[in-house]
């Protein structure tokens, strides 16, 4: 089991920047491949960046491409996405996500979520 709380969501103003963190726990996170997802109003929950669960490898969602960056530090059982110029359009609530995939199956946790308004 694996629970995940983030934090370091609010309002900000078009341009700025936020640093979302999510903490984990359990002792097997640096086994699960870690995601920020973020659904906005009227819409459905889109990926916005993916870290690999050694850190080795990251993916993007093409929108935020060059102002967003996930990293992780397995030590301290945290993943952070850090989130410059941001725009009107990334507004809304981001999840994190933890998945591992193994021979006993698929395990995947979802945290409560944190809201992200952008103001322009």
């Amino acid at each position: 089991q694996v629970q995940l709380v983030e934090s370091g969501g609010g309002l900000v103003q078009a341009g700025g920047s936020l640093r979302l963190s999510c903490a984990a726990s359990g002792r097997t996170f640096s086994n699960y491949a870690m995601s920020w997802y973020r659904q906005a109003p009227g819409k459905e929950r889109e990926l916005v960046a993916r870290i690999s669960s050694a850190g080795g490898s990251t993916n993007y969602a093409e929108s935020v491409k060059g102002r967003f960056t996930i990293s992780r530090d397995n030590a301290n059982h945290t993943v952070y996405l850090q989130m410059n110029n941001l725009k009107s359009e990334d507004t809304g609530v981001y999840y994190c996500n933890a998945l591992k995939t193994a021979w006993a199956g698929r395990f995947e946790y979802w945290g409560q979520g944190t809201q992200v308004t952008v103001s322009s």
